[in-house]
C-alpha cells in the first residue's frame, strides 16, 4: 500500500472576502504566486466578512452606493482591476458569498477557485453583488465540475456555518506586526478596528508559515514583496514559473483581467478565441467555454464581443 505524501511544510493563509475591492485587485499577483508555489504549499483562505451582519444600514442607500462606486474607482487607479459599469448597490452582507465560497471548498480546490472567482465578478464586473444565497448560487452556475445541488445544501449546512464562524474569529486575532505595518503602498494593510474595540486583518493579508517561522504581508503589495516573504522562510520556493501561452493561460484560468494576463501569459494578446467583456476599467477576457455559461454573457449580455 502506497503511503500518502506528507503535507507541505509551507502554508499560506489568505485573509480575504469575495466582495473586497482590494482583494479583487490583488488577484493578479496572488494567481502568479499560487502558480509559482503549486504543489509545494498549502494555501488556505480565511473569509473575514467585510460586510458583517452587525453593520448598520445606510440612511441613504443611493448616496452610499454613489460613494462606494467612487471608492472602488479610486482603488482601480492603483490596481487597474475591472469595475462594473454601474454598481446597483453596496453589498448588504458578505455572509452569503462567503458561505458559498466555503462550501465550494468541499468539492475540491479547482471548483473552489472558480466559484470564488465568479463571486468576485458579481460585484466588480456585473455590479450586482452576490449578497443573498440565491444570487451567490446563481453566480456559480455552469462552473465546470460543480455539483450545484450539493453546493446549495452545503452552503446552508451547520458545518459550513461553523467553519465560517471560525474564519471570522481567526481574522479578528491579528498578529501585532499588522497594527502599524511599514511600506509605501496606497493600501499598507493596517489592521482594522472592529465595533467591539478589537481588530481584524485588513484585506487582503497573506500570512506565510514554515518551520523556520512566519512572515505577514498585509494590504496591496507587489509580487516581489510576497515572493520575498516566502523565500525568507523557504529559499527558492517562489522561483518564477514560465508564463503560459495566451491560449493556454485563457484555457487554464478561464477568466483573465489585463493585469492578470500581463503576469500570467506571454505572447500576442488576445488569442483569437477570447471573448471580451467591457467594464468600467478595462476588459475581462473569457475563454469561450466560460463565456457560454458566465453571468456577464448569458443570453448575449451587453458588452461582450
Amino acid at each position: 500500500m502506497t503511503a500518502e505524501p506528507p503535507p507541505p511544510a509551507l502554508e499560506v493563509v489568505e485573509y480575504t472576502d469575495p466582495l473586497c475591492p482590494w482583494a479583487w485587485g490583488s488577484e493578479p499577483v496572488f494567481r502568479r504566486l499560487r502558480a509559482a508555489l503549486a504543489g509545494r504549499v498549502r494555501w488556505r483562505r480565511v473569509y473575514c466578512l467585510l460586510f458583517d451582519l452587525d453593520d448598520d444600514p445606510a440612511p441613504d442607500s443611493a448616496a452610499e452606493t454613489a460613494w462606494y462606486a467612487g471608492y472602488v474607482e479610486g482603488i482601480g487607479t492603483h490596481t487597474r482591476a475591472p469595475r462594473a459599469l454601474r454598481l446597483s448597490r453596496v453589498a448588504a452582507s458578505s455572509w452569503p458569498s462567503s458561505l458559498t465560497a466555503k462550501a465550494a471548498e468541499l468539492q475540491g480546490p479547482e471548483v473552489a477557485e472558480r466559484v470564488l472567482r465568479r463571486l468576485r465578478e458579481t460585484v466588480f464586473v456585473l455590479g450586482e453583488p452576490a449578497d443573498t444565497p440565491a444570487l451567490a448560487l446563481s453566480a456559480a452556475g455552469g462552473v465546470p465540475g460543480l455539483d450545484l445541488e450539493r453546493l446549495s445544501a452545503d452552503a446552508a449546512s451547520a458545518g459550513v456555518l461553523e467553519r465560517l464562524r471560525a474564519d471570522r474569529a481567526e481574522a479578528r486575532r491579528p498578529l501585532p506586526e499588522v497594527l502599524s505595518p511599514a511600506g509605501r503602498s496606497p493600501h499598507p494593510g493596517a489592521a482594522k478596528e472592529t465595533g467591539d474595540g478589537g481588530y481584524r486583518y485588513a484585506l487582503p493579508t497573506l500570512l506565510v508559515h514554515a518551520p523556520a517561522g512566519h512572515r505577514v504581508v498585509p494590504g496591496w503589495r507587489s509580487y516581489e514583496e510576497y515572493a520575498a516573504a516566502v523565500d525568507a522562510l523557504c529559499p527558492g520556493a517562489a522561483a518564477g514559473r514560465a508564463p503560459l501561452s495566451p491560449s493556454r493561460a485563457l484555457r487554464h484560468y478561464r477568466s483573465l483581467t489585463d493585469p492578470e494576463r500581463e503576469l500570467l501569459a506571454e505572447g500576442s494578446w488576445p488569442p483569437r478565441e477570447a471573448v471580451r467583456v467591457d467594464t468600467g476599467n478595462g476588459p475581462l477576457w473569457l475563454h469561450p467555454e466560460e463565456a457560454a455559461v458566465h453571468p456577464a454573457t448569458r443570453g448575449g449580455a451587453h458588452g461582450a464581443s
